[in-house]
Parts: C-alpha cells; structure tokens; sequence
C-alpha cells in the first residue's frame, strides 16, 4: 500500500491533484479540507495517502493530517460509504468537526451535505457517535484551530468556492446561488467560505 507521498505539485483541479514524483505524476484525490491547505504550485507536498484497488479502477486518496485520513479509513467501513461519499464528507468538515457534529446528533449538517441522504447520515450516527470521544482526544490543538493558511480577494474566493461546490456534486447554479447568499469579507478564506455555503444549504444561519 502507498501511505504517504512527497513530490512536486503540478496540477490541481478540484477534487484531484497532480503531484510529481520522481518523474512520473500521481493522480490524487484530495478533500477540500486537505485542498485549501496546499502549497502553491511547482512547490513540494507531502500527503498521507490510501490506495483503494477495484475491478475497475485504482484511486489514490490524499490527505494533509493523520486525523483525516483515520476519519477517511473509518468512514468507508461504514455500511453504504465509498471511497467518494467519504471525500465529500472530508470535503465538508475535518476530523475534529466531524466528530462534534456526531457528538451533537447533528443529522441536519450531514444530510446538507451533496450525496448523503438522512438514512446514511443516521447510519454515521450510529456506527460512529461512540468514537466521537477518542477523535477529539487524539486531535492536536493546530487540528482543532481555525487558522486557515491563504487569503484571497473576494472576487477569488467565490470562484473557488463555485468550483469546489461543483466538484462536491452541486450544479454550477445551484453552486454559484449558495455562494451569492453569504457576505464575503476580503479577509475570509476560501475555506470559510465553502462552509458556509454548505451550512447555509442545510438551512443554518
């Protein structure tokens, strides 16, 4: 199994980026949590990663924290979670968010997530709720921060926060309208912004 690579970062399309090692580029699937924290490009990464082989296809999953890619592990053994819906969920909150959100009950901020339906998201709860405990315990005080490390104009930041609406399975105008219901400031990240935008789709102020 591949579990970590380091390389240069030539590509990045989200949910996918390009990383270059050694001369031959790795296609990674990243979550937007793990996306916003990536250095510009031509820089070196280093990712914690896990390797899913199918039939049909072999996907390499890329991770910037141990605690997401933990999170990554446990929520494809859950019954009706795929590597893909696992990402979305990533893509939406980290670890530590996550967690909370299982410690609350929170079905709402699940299913305002694009390809959870309530049953998955009561699933989650059940299966993972009793862990939520361990996963806060385990997360580092930087894990837990709100610091976020790239700002951009607001003009920039919507773009960003379109696309990567879209890549969680969004149409470009349902995208583009939840974007336009939030109040950018110039020294809001990318990162708030998309939250934001996926709270305010699960009906959260």
């Amino acid at each position: 199994m591949i579990g970590q690579i380091r390389g240069k970062l030539i590509g990045r399309q989200a949910p996918e980026i390009l990383v270059e090692v050694g001369g031959v580029g790795y296609e990674i699937q990243v979550p937007m949590t793990t996306l916003y924290q990536l250095p510009e490009m031509g820089q070196e990464v280093t990712l914690l990663t896990h390797f899913v082989v199918r039939e049909d296809a072999q996907q390499l999953f890329g991770f910037i924290g141990a605690a997401d890619r933990r999170l990554f592990r446990a929520l494809i053994k859950v019954s009706g979670v795929g590597p893909r819906l696992a990402l979305t969920l990533l893509s939406g909150m980290d670890a530590s968010e996550f967690a909370r959100c299982m410690q609350r009950d929170d079905v709402t901020a699940l299913v305002a997530l694009p390809g959870v339906g309530r049953k998955t998201a009561e699933r989650l709860l059940v299966e993972m709720k009793d862990k939520a405990g361990d996963w806060l315990d385990e997360l580092s005080p930087e894990a837990v921060s709100d610091s976020d490390p790239g700002r951009t104009p607001a003009t920039d930041q919507r773009a960003e926060a379109e696309q990567a609406l879209v890549a969680l399975g969004y149409k470009l105008p349902e995208a583009a309208k939840l974007v336009a219901s939030i109040d950018v400031s110039d020294d809001m990240t990318s990162e708030q912004l998309i939250r934001l935008a996926l709270r305010y789709a699960g009906g959260g102020k």
